[in-house]
């Protein structure tokens, strides 16, 4: 039974890609049955009609999943912010962060639209930069408009199946036409009156990018993420920079709240850790612990 691997999902038809042919497909009865979804990335058995039709039969193990955007057997997320228009935003760039960290997905933060910063919102942008980088995240500033880091990223996508994601109106679809001017993607204005951009995209696809040597996923943007799934205890694991130092606190468990001899309270205090990523930390807790308990 031939192999290939979903790319496309739309109006309840799965695009199916083997070897360089694309299988417009239908998931098998049983998958509803049993409430299971198709996802855009997985890798798939399937048994064609003819050489453009067919049915899903079975959806092989995911290395990983997302919920939102729904994708799966994602290599890395490029976790596109726009410097300016909408203004660069930590706390949304960390619930990110943690979101990917939690599914064990490398994060790759992409800060667009540099060129419509001043100096001084430059040596700010930068600063935050040199912030993430000394955590040990890859950070790269760019401008679609410049073309000025375009050949980085396009670089980083080779051999990789990578989500672009973001919020609304930071100019995905931008830097995607940048990468690949033959997409021609339809990109968007910001909304003066709300304040970001309006969405451009409306389902999740995979693109051939570099040649055909690595996927991308241009993804629906959202501007929220919910901790649904994540537990208090989990949550500094998704900070790289307390993950490295939770084993030199008192008492094993802690939760970096109000424990004595805790490591990470005593790394602010020394600005070894960015004051605002461990607010943005307790921000996160207590959202989790006052969720909804799931019945």
């Amino acid at each position: 039974m031939p192999k290939g691997k979903i790319i496309k999902a739309l109006s309840g038809f799965y695009y199916v890609l083997n070897d360089g042919n694309l299988i417009q497909c239908r998931g098998r009865g049983v998958f509803r049955k049993n409430k299971i979804t198709p996802l855009v990335g997985d890798y798939v058995e399937y048994q064609a009609e003819n050489d453009r039709e067919g049915y899903i039969m079975e959806i092989l193990p995911r290395e990983n999943e997302l919920i939102r955007p729904p994708i799966s057997n994602v290599d890395q997320a490029i976790l596109l912010f726009s410097a300016k228009e909408p203004d660069f935003s930590t706390a949304l760039l960390d619930r990110f962060l943690v979101l990917v960290e939690a599914n064990e997905i490398t994060p790759i933060i992409c800060v667009t639209k540099m060129d419509l910063l001043q100096n001084n919102e430059i040596e700010l942008i930068e600063s935050y930069a040199s912030d993430y980088r000394s955590i040990g995240y890859e950070v790269f500033l760019t401008s679609s408009k410049r073309n000025e880091g375009v050949d980085i990223i396009l670089e980083k996508l080779k051999g990789k199946t990578s989500v672009f994601a973001g919020q609304s109106g930071v100019g995905k679809s931008s830097l995607l036409n940048a990468l690949n001017p033959n997409l021609s993607i339809k990109t968007d204005d910001i909304s003066t009156h709300l304040g970001r951009g309006r969405h451009t995209t409306r389902h999740v696809e995979l693109i051939e990018i570099a040649n055909g040597k690595g996927l991308v996923a241009d993804t629906p943007g959202f501007s929220s993420l919910d901790f649904d799934e994540l537990e208090a205890e989990y949550l500094g694991n998704c900070f790289p920079e307390m993950e490295s130092r939770k084993s030199e606190c008192k008492f094993r468990g802690c939760l970096h709240l109000n424990e004595p001899k805790c490591a990470i309270k005593a790394a602010v205090e020394e600005k070894e850790i960015p004051e605002y990523r461990y607010q943005h930390y307790l921000q996160f807790l207590q959202e989790i612990k006052d969720r909804k308990p799931r019945y």
